[in-house]
């Protein structure tokens, strides 16, 4: 979970009243938070930097809180203190709006199509005479940190990017040009650098390093520049110096280029609201208008409220408390989720704000009322019918045949659930197409691209890096596989497998035969050849060697293959002799 830092004094100042930690972690609690750690800045940089490289840094005490991934409005102090406040009845919720500007022409942003090749989506707003300290300055360059590295997702789903909107006129083009094309001052430079210098300079820069590959091997980079060719910023890398906010801005201009166009809405509406409290017209946004490529027209930000109507009894049930519905109404009021009751006295209607994109659903308002309501105060009872725990029948077969099959003199393997494409398709003899596979969307490595379709992979690369042992070498897993479904929910399911392989100088497909007719006889399958048995037929498989494959049936239905390996699939996994396998699906059986 993210943690942020707010200075005591600040923290105290803000909240109107002065508590001892001890209090503070109390409340912290009661609102779901943890205080993790009480420290300073100076005490931080002794323990991670030594005495020597503290310096004159501040002795202010700091506190470290640890505040859930999903709730993006309490990632600053503004936000912190607004809740609490809120919480302690002491405020109500503010009404954030969205108002055009006095002289009636918006901002523009205008994307360009190339746009589409690197980051397709980008929002917009103005904070109109906003008025900044040190303090909430340092806040505001904070909170975007902490988004960046929260829903941003170290800015590869939305960078932000903050310019004061006096050093330019709109309207504002987003565009994307070949990084030879690209010129401006960075952020804190001296001097023009090309965008291809800049991925040079910023390779050893500790912060931005980081973010150089998202965008490094495109053929174009995005950048925004005003209607006088001033360049804003390079997202997701680097703002220019021209537009640099500083203590003595007034309006500032924000944009949010986005891969994800709803986390980009989320990271704006964010902003926005936890700030515009330091406008001339507390929360009050002034709103910009994006030009898609295609022509449309979007004004943001959205500022979206939106209602969800509960049942008292769902939630009475689902937290395990009896309130009346005027009691569970506001309990949700002081979680910023301001609620009514209705006329039949049995359902509530919540106005969900833009600072809860939390609330997604209404187990996430049945999560605000025991918070509210205090997990502590929830009474302890004996859950209202008996159950009586007991494993899953697929997993005590599982564990029944591994000693059975370890008793026959095989060792067990437990590999990995993901694999290359090449592992099951190529390697296999198999086209990648008609293996069923669940791709992973951004693999990190070329080792992890696929959910298995079979066990016999693993096996076989096992034995790969195991060939100094002894021979002959026999090994078994019995694992889950994955395969497409479209009847499933998720588009997936699960299969339980047991594979088996042999691998010596003679391929000892009677071994591989004799395990299987061995595991028969344990799950009590007799060997004939109808639906009340179990029996092999010959079949062709490119996996296995021809003439040397055969298909499992039980009960009139195939559920694997045994036989011996094709040489060239031994070869494609790096051994040298022969080896027989056999794998089946175990769910028939249960």
């Amino acid at each position: 979970m993210p943690t942020i830092g707010v200075k005591r004094d600040l923290l105290f100042e803000a909240l109107g009243q002065t508590m001892t930690d001890d209090e503070f972690d109390e409340l912290c609690f009661q609102y779901g938070l943890e205080l993790d750690e009480v420290t300073s800045e100076l005490h931080m940089l002794i323990r991670e930097q030594g005495e020597d490289k503290a310096g004159n840094a501040s002795d202010a005490v700091i506190y470290r809180i640890e505040v859930p991934a999903n709730r993006y409005d309490l990632l600053c102090m503004e936000g912190l203190v607004r809740g609490l406040q809120i919480f302690k009845n002491k405020i109500m919720a503010p009404r954030y709006k969205t108002l055009p500007p006095s002289d009636g022409t918006m901002q523009q942003l205008i994307i360009k199509e190339a746009t589409g090749q690197v980051r397709p989506f980008a929002v917009a707003a103005v904070l109109r005479n906003v008025t900044f300290t040190v303090e909430n300055y340092n806040s505001f360059i904070d909170l975007q940190d902490k988004l960046h590295h929260n829903i941003c997702r170290k800015r590869s789903l939305v960078a932000i990017g903050t310019h004061d909107l006096d050093t330019i006129q709109g309207p504002f083009i987003y565009d994307a040009k070949p990084p030879k094309d690209i010129k401006f001052v960075p952020l804190n430079q001296a001097k023009e650098y090309t965008a291809e210098e800049q991925m040079d300079l910023y390779r050893s820069d500790s912060h931005l390093k980081h973010y150089l590959h998202i965008i490094k091997d495109k053929p174009v980079y995005p950048i925004i520049y005003d209607k006088n060719g001033i360049v804003l910023s390079m997202p997701p890398i680097i703002n220019g110096n021209h537009t640099k906010i500083t203590l003595k801005t007034r309006n500032v201009f924000i944009e949010s280029t986005a891969t994800d166009l709803t986390k980009a809405k989320i990271v704006l509406d964010t902003l926005v609201t936890m700030f515009s409290e330091y406008c001339a017209e507390p929360f009050i946004v002034e709103s910009a208008e994006v030009i898609n490529p295609d022509g449309s027209k979007v004004v943001y930000p959205e500022l979206a409220y939106r209602e969800e109507v509960v049942s008292v009894k769902k939630v009475n049930g689902s937290v395990g408390i009896s309130e009346d519905a005027k009691s569970v109404a506001s309990l949700l009021t002081r979680m910023c989720l301001k609620s009514e009751v209705l006329e039949d006295g049995e359902h509530i209607k919540v106005e969900i704000p833009p600072t809860r994109h939390d609330v997604m659903h209404a187990c996430d308002i049945y999560e605000d009322v025991a918070v509210a309501y205090g997990f502590n105060n929830i009474e302890e009872r004996m859950p209202a019918c008996a159950t009586i725990g007991e494993q899953f029948p697929v997993n005590k077969l599982s564990d029944l045949l591994r000693h059975e099959i370890a008793g026959a003199g095989f060792t067990e393997a437990l590999t990995f659930a993901l694999c290359s494409r090449e592992d099951i398709a190529d390697k296999l003899n198999k086209d990648l197409a008609t293996t069923k596979a669940v791709h992973i969307a951004n693999p990190k490595t070329a080792e992890f691209q696929v959910a298995r379709t079979t066990l016999l992979p693993g096996l076989l690369k096992t034995i790969a890096s195991n060939k100094n042992m002894p021979l002959p070498l026999k090994l078994f897993e019995i694992s889950d596989i994955v395969v497409q479904d479209p009847d499933k929910d998720v588009g997936a399911r699960n299969y339980r497998n047991l594979a088996a392989v042999y691998y010596n100088k003679t391929p000892g497909f009677e071994i591989i035969h004799g395990l299987l007719d061995r595991l028969m006889l344990l799950l009590e399958v007799p060997l004939q050849k109808d639906d009340k048995g179990y029996y092999i037929r010959a079949a062709e498989d490119s996996t296995f060697f021809p003439g040397r494959c055969g298909e499992i049936v039980v009960y009139g239905k195939v559920i694997g293959k045994l036989g011996v390996l094709h040489p060239d699939v031994i070869t494609k996994f790096e051994l040298a002799m022969p080896c027989s396998a056999l794998e089946f699906n175990l769910e028939p059986f249960l």
